[in-house]
């Protein structure tokens, strides 16, 4: 999972994509509506790929923090919405990362991971690791060569 190339720009919503870079900063496309934007000088721009969340003792990128959520659901959105109340927030959010800090992530930091989150799910940027299958045929023949040896 990749997240170096996407954005999120203060004062506004949603996460962008960076196409290019320009001598004056980027352009980036919205994930939500695909308009083009080049954020101005003043805007704060932060990689989704340089975010970590705060835990208990140490900082976890928050690539982790999607693979912890998308292994949690199996693949699909959130089971909570990230217009849920504050504790639901805190208790979805405490059984995807259990040691997360409380006093300084905040229900409005857990919000916008969701909704980051679904985001990205919806146009596939993220997606549930592929794990390898071993076909029946390739445990046959494991077995055979290790019975074989004995």
């Amino acid at each position: 999972m990749d997240l170096s190339k996407i954005i999120s720009v203060s004062g506004r919503p949603g996460l962008y994509e960076i196409k290019t870079q320009t001598r004056t900063g980027v352009v980036a496309i919205s994930l939500i509506d695909g308009k083009r934007i080049t954020p101005n000088s003043n805007s704060q721009i932060s990689i989704l790929g340089d975010i970590k969340v705060y835990c208990i003792g140490k900082e976890i990128p928050l690539t982790k923090v999607f693979e912890k959520i998308i292994a949690f659901e199996s693949g699909a959105k959130t089971s909570v919405s990230p217009k849920a109340t504050a504790l639901e927030l805190e208790a979805y959010f405490f059984e995807i990362l259990d040691n997360y800090d409380e006093e300084k992530v905040y229900p409005s930091d857990i919000k916008k991971i969701l909704k980051w989150y679904n985001l990205l799910l919806s146009k596939k940027l993220i997606t549930l690791p592929q794990l390898k299958k071993i076909s029946t045929e390739e445990v046959k023949d494991k077995k055979n060569k290790t019975s074989s040896e004995k």
